[in-house]
């Protein structure tokens, strides 16, 4: 698809969230250390395998490019702790790891640039938004609310929502279903393989950005699933013509 046609052609825009509108490595680094520290109860064993298995840098504060947490869910990389933790795999676990990620990483909450603004830009320039995550569903609302969001965005879904977690299409069709345009009117924008190969799935436009953990060096994986590749979402304006 030809950028200049994109203005016309997108009806819908749905964002990842992580890496995209949050900044993945400031919020999601303090936070995750804040929960692996409060899952261990004080046993520094059970905190060094946490991050090892998570592929945490307790230095820096931050993740490797190989972490599963990286555009994972909590469903995901569960077992993972679970096996560290000596607790049973499944949604009570998940739950409580949920619900302390959402105090967290609220705490540290960091937006990449302006998400309100880029949002009143895009709706005022008739353009329907929506948020999919990995995250839980009440940690992205309570994100969304943090940052301005909610307002404009009144789809919000996460990997807990009832529609799969991505790659899988689920959100993306869900966001074109809310809106009643077929998923070729809607653009994924996300900083992960998984977004676009969501939007892929479904039938949608796949924009990648440049702004996740992985900073420039995604390029080279997103460029054979992306139509267009964008330093940030704060470019979505003029590749949009507003």
């Amino acid at each position: 698809m030809r950028p200049e046609t994109l203005g016309t052609t997108i009806r819908g825009i749905l964002f990842d969230k992580d890496g995209t509108l949050v900044d993945f490595d400031r919020t999601w680094g303090p936070a995750a250390y804040s929960v692996m520290t409060a899952l261990s109860g004080g046993d520094r064993s059970r905190l060094e395998a946490l991050m090892r298995v998570s592929h945490y840098d307790e230095v820096g504060q931050r993740f490797a490019p190989t972490s599963p947490l990286i555009a994972g869910s909590s469903a995901g990389y569960g077992p993972l702790w679970a096996e560290v933790l000596d607790r049973p795999a499944g949604p009570a676990l998940y739950a409580e790891m949920d619900a302390l990620f959402r105090a967290a990483g609220l705490a540290a909450l960091t937006p990449i640039g302006s998400p309100s603004d880029l949002a009143a830009c895009l709706v005022a320039g008739g353009f329907a938004l929506g948020i999919a995550t990995n995250d839980a569903e009440a940690s992205a609302r309570a994100q969304c609310a943090a940052l301005g969001l909610a307002s404009h965005c009144a789809f919000v879904v996460g990997y807990d929502s009832g529609h799969g977690a991505k790659p899988q299409p689920g959100m993306v069709t869900a966001f074109a279903d809310s809106l009643g345009w077929p998923a070729n009117r809607i653009a994924m924008v996300g900083d992960s393989p998984y977004d676009l190969m969501a939007a892929r799935a479904a039938g949608a436009i796949a924009i990648a950005v440049l702004s996740g953990p992985l900073g420039p060096a995604a390029r080279d994986a997103m460029a054979p699933l992306a139509d267009v590749i964008l330093d940030s979402a704060a470019d979505l304006p003029a590749l949009l013509g507003l």
